[in-house]
């Protein structure tokens, strides 16, 4: 009788445990191939994520339209240079002069979110806007908060060509779907360590949802000036 508890139990368990890894992959799924999104409001700095030409342009919009006094665009392969991202951000050259920062250290999402708060330490800015693709937001966002606890967050998210579906559902289309998957495979362990800590209560994360934030008060002049 006990082996047979104990049986029913792994069943149960392993059950559960993917029927909430299949739901939490389909909610995920809703989310990353979201093609329409609210414009962020005002905060201190934007920090793009490198890894598509859509999202550089964007981010420069973004800063051009006034969104943001500072723009970091992370994770820059060392061959390309300060004159090729502004061509790619097609802003003013004193405005990317003045106002665009450039990390060439990160090499993934989680050194994204290390170059980003190094840098928003720099300035002094606690509330960013994180411009990626739509499929990359979620794990981004979680990078982000676990980096910058307290920190506000607003995502901006960038629908790349492989997800823009024309009406079609993601999951008849192959690479869509490769994409998707193997993208919440990588953002449950980092959506599990946020969670812990959450739970733990090492810090309070303000913003994870991508929802856009304002900004009250005065802007935070910079502590040193050395770029990234």
């Amino acid at each position: 009788m006990g082996s047979r508890r104990i049986k029913s139990v792994l069943i149960c368990t392993t059950a559960t445990g993917t029927a909430a890894l299949l739901l939490g992959f389909f909610a995920f799924a809703a989310v990353a191939t979201r093609t329409e999104g609210a414009q962020p409001l005002a905060a201190d700095g934007i920090v793009v994520l490198t890894g598509g030409e859509a999202r550089i342009a964007e981010a420069g919009r973004l800063l051009g339209s006034g969104k943001a006094r500072r723009l970091l665009v992370s994770g820059v392969n060392r061959r390309t240079s300060r004159d090729d991202l502004r061509r790619l951000m097609n802003v003013e050259t004193r405005l990317f002069d003045c106002c665009v920062d450039v990390g060439y250290e990160a090499l993934d999402t989680f050194g994204n979110a290390d170059e980003a708060r190094l840098w928003a330490s720099q300035w002094q800015f606690s509330r960013l806007i994180v411009v990626t693709a739509s499929y990359h937001m979620p794990r981004s966002l979680a990078e982000m908060a676990l980096a910058l606890p307290g920190a506000k967050l607003q995502g901006y998210s960038v629908v790349p060509r492989k997800l823009q579906l024309e009406g079609s559902p993601w999951w008849l289309r192959s690479t869509a779907a490769r994409a998707l998957l193997w993208e919440f495979v990588k953002f449950v362990p980092v959506a599990t360590r946020l969670a812990i800590a959450r739970v733990a209560g090492l810090f309070e994360v303000e913003a994870l949802d991508g929802t856009a934030r304002g900004i009250n008060g005065h802007p935070h002049s910079p502590t040193r000036t050395t770029r990234l």
